[in-house]
C-alpha cells in the first residue's frame, strides 16, 4: 500500500494548486515508456528495469518535477539519458578488459627489423621456386588455392603440396635454432 503522505500533495504557500499525485502520474505514463524503452533497447527486461530507474529518480524529485511545463518530457529524458550512460559505462569497461588482456607487441628496432628480414629472405631462398611462388601467392598475397593454382599453371592440389613442404622447410630451420 502507498503511503498516503507521498501521493497527495500539500496546499503550496501562494495559493497555486497542489502537485498531482505522483502515483497518477506513473500510472498515466507507465505504459508509453515501457513501450518506448522496448523498442529503444530491444530488451522487455532491461527497458522494465530502466523504466523503474527513470521513475525512481523522478520520484525523488517529484516536488521539483511536478512543477515543470513537461513533466512527462522530463521522465523521458530521464530514462533516456540512463540508457545511454549505462551503455557508456559497459563500453569503458569493455575497453578497459581488452586493454588489459591485449599483449601489445612492442615496436621494433630498425637493427632487429633487418634481422628478421634477413631470416625471412633466407628462409625463402632455401625454398624451391614453386615452393616459393605457392606461399606468396597463398599467404602473403591471400589467394585462394584454386586461384593460386589458376596463375601458377598447376592443380589446387599441387599447390597445397608446395605449400605445406614450404611449411615443413621453413619450420625446420626454426626448430634447429631453437635447440
Amino acid at each position: 500500500m502507498v503511503d498516503p503522505s507521498l501521493t497527495e500533495a500539500a496546499p503550496t504557500a501562494v495559493g497555486r494548486c497542489a502537485a498531482p499525485p505522483f502515483e497518477a502520474f506513473y500510472t498515466a505514463n507507465e505504459g508509453r515508456l515501457f513501450r518506448a524503452l522496448v523498442v529503444m533497447t530491444g530488451d522487455r527486461h532491461g527497458a522494465e528495469d530502466l523504466m523503474q530507474t527513470a521513475f525512481c529518480k523522478v520520484w525523488e524529485r517529484w516536488d521539483r518535477v511536478s512543477r515543470l511545463d513537461d513533466p512527462v518530457g522530463y521522465l523521458f529524458r530521464t530514462a533516456f539519458n540512463t540508457h545511454r550512460s549505462a551503455t557508456r559505462r559497459a563500453l569503458r569497461a569493455a575497453r578497459r578488459l581488452v586493454d588489459r588482456s591485449a599483449d601489445p607487441i612492442p615496436p621494433l628496432e630498425p637493427a632487429e627489423i633487418a634481422e628478421v628480414r634477413d631470416r625471412a629472405t633466407r628462409a625463402l631462398d632455401a625454398l624451391t621456386r614453386r615452393q616459393r611462388e605457392a606461399v606468396v601467392l597463398t599467404a602473403l598475397l591471400e589467394f585462394s588455392g584454386p586461384d593460386a593454382a589458376r596463375i601458377m599453371g598447376i592443380s589446387p592440389a599441387t599447390v597445397r603440396a608446395l605449400v605445406a613442404q614450404a611449411r615443413t622447410a621453413l619450420v625446420r630451420p626454426a626448430a634447429e635454432e631453437q635447440a
